[in-house]
């Protein structure tokens, strides 16, 4: 950060810090970053913030460009940025989305304990890795062909649901029912069809896994219990992958369109990377459908990996997965961009919000949150590490006022892939795993290496910031027993 924000940094309380418009020169809006003393000292050392005041500058932006406390740098948008833009006369961007299009995590419950599960943990993990296509490039066990992934695309988990991988009760508990309307495949380019033929089903590579875990706190019993989580010892399952390479495809081929779009509307922008167009645009409107098509083979993808895991779990245990109590807590987006109404300085807009490394937060009471937990509000699933732990929090009024209903979405990195392989040993990390008691089956050592828990904030940290301030308060914490990593 540079030695001028650092100085101009302004304290609003414990959990707040604002950037002022002030900063620089065509700010249209203050920054807001949740964190606490301890863990801006940590932001400050690279260049995330300037990201939280260059994304000011878009077109149309409203109330705040915000900063969750996972942020760190990503392309144009700090990862863990949040931004709404009027839809009238604001702008769209893909860097506010980000390459893994609704790259999501999805939560199982299940009514097995820790000592059911425990003893058989390294066949169920066997199993897994087999059932459920993991790793770079890899391919799944669905073959589309023609204009199959139209249909894919258009549908999202509902496809998947009707061609037998999961039960239409898995869809009442995702966000958006796993379908973002507007989806257009006309819209996507046929390499990006042909990127994510072959990769539909699969958990691909770097930070997605899948991992076994057990209940080990419960900070919010009456809120847990609504979400189906009734005691500590109970074994979860979480999932986190997104759009392969398919979404990556997508979000490539509009930030050139998008590039060309700034120059042609006369956009000024700090930042080349905060490529944008007008929303009501044909630029926007197409980037929009594209990325609906992205986000929607993301949540096919997570439920035909539901399946496969069902599948797995009924195997090795020998129960059918009804038996097992095999439930979708959640499935929540972590990276897109949608239409949505909010209240901004007391009137009703409609508005553009993006979120990218960022999650939904849906108070009590909101129509698009689940009737079975209206009462509570909205699941929010934040992964740590696999060597630490997760949490379940919840959505609040305040996220509502204060976030587009918005919140983290991890732990967020403070080392990069590359230099993590050469500063870690994977052997290591195997070693420290094991005697933390923690199974594991992994595609290669290397990718151990730069997902080791030391290239993490801690997750607990980061969930303290945000239940402190009273955005997503904490309900379980939750330790993985068995980690699967492409």
């Amino acid at each position: 950060m540079s030695a001028g924000l650092q100085k101009t940094l302004v304290k609003i309380d414990d959990y707040r810090w604002e950037i002022p418009r002030t900063y620089k020169p065509g700010m249209r809006v203050p920054g807001l970053v949740f964190s606490d003393e301890q863990m801006i000292r940590h932001i400050q050392d690279e260049q995330s913030l300037e990201q939280v005041a260059n994304v000011a500058f878009l077109p149309g932006i409203v109330s705040r460009s915000l900063a969750m406390p996972d942020i760190h740098w990503g392309y144009g948008f700090p990862i863990g940025g949040v931004a709404a833009t009027r839809v009238d006369d604001g702008v769209i961007s893909p860097g506010g989305v980000g390459f893994d299009i609704n790259c999501g995590v999805r939560l199982l419950r299940t009514d097995l304990t820790e000592n059911e599960v425990k003893p058989g943990i390294s066949k169920l993990l066997a199993d897994l890795f087999i059932n459920v296509p993991s790793g770079l490039g890899s391919e799944g066990k669905i073959k589309l062909k023609g204009n199959q992934i139209d249909k894919l695309l258009l549908k999202g988990a509902a496809w998947a649901v009707t061609a037998g991988y999961g039960e239409a009760e898995d869809l009442e508990f995702t966000e958006e029912h796993g379908c973002l309307e507007g989806a257009d495949p006309d819209k996507v380019s046929v390499k990006a069809k042909t990127r994510g033929s072959p990769q539909s089903g699969t958990l691909g590579s770097g930070n997605h896994f899948l991992e076994v875990q057990v209940v080990d706190e419960i900070y919010d019993a009456r809120t847990a219990q609504a979400f189906g989580i009734a005691e500590k010892g109970q074994i979860l399952v979480l999932i986190h992958t997104g759009s392969r390479g398919f979404g990556h495809q997508v979000c490539d081929d509009y930030l050139k369109t998008m590039g060309a779009a700034v120059r042609n509307y006369g956009i000024e922008l700090p930042d080349r990377q905060l490529a944008c167009a007008p929303v009501k645009s044909p630029e926007g409107q197409s980037y929009l459908a594209a990325m609906a098509c992205a986000a929607n083979y993301a949540w096919a993808n997570r439920q035909c990996i539901t399946h496969w895991t069902r599948e797995s779990f009924s195997r090795v245990l020998g129960k059918s997965p009804r038996e097992l109590g095999m439930r979708i807590v959640y499935d929540v987006a972590h990276n897109i961009a949608k239409i949505e109404r909010h209240q901004v300085e007391g009137k009703k807009l409609t508005v553009c919000v993006h979120r990218k490394g960022a999650t939904r937060a849906f108070s009590a009471g909101h129509p698009d949150v689940p009737k079975a937990y209206r009462k509570v509000g909205q699941p929010v699933l934040i992964p740590g590490d696999m060597g630490r732990y997760s949490y379940v929090a919840v959505g609040t009024d305040k996220a509502m006022e204060e976030t587009f209903g918005s919140t983290c979405h991890g732990a967020g990195r403070v080392m990069s892939r590359s230099a993590a392989k050469k500063s870690i040993s994977g052997a290591d990390i195997a070693a420290d795993l094991a005697a933390k008691g923690i199974a594991f089956q992994v595609a290669s050592m290397a990718s151990l290496a730069e997902e080791a828990p030391a290239v993490y904030k801690d997750v607990a940290e980061v969930i303290h910031i945000t239940d402190a301030a009273g955005i997503s308060p904490k309900v379980i914490k939750a330790r993985p027993i068995g980690v699967i990593k492409g």
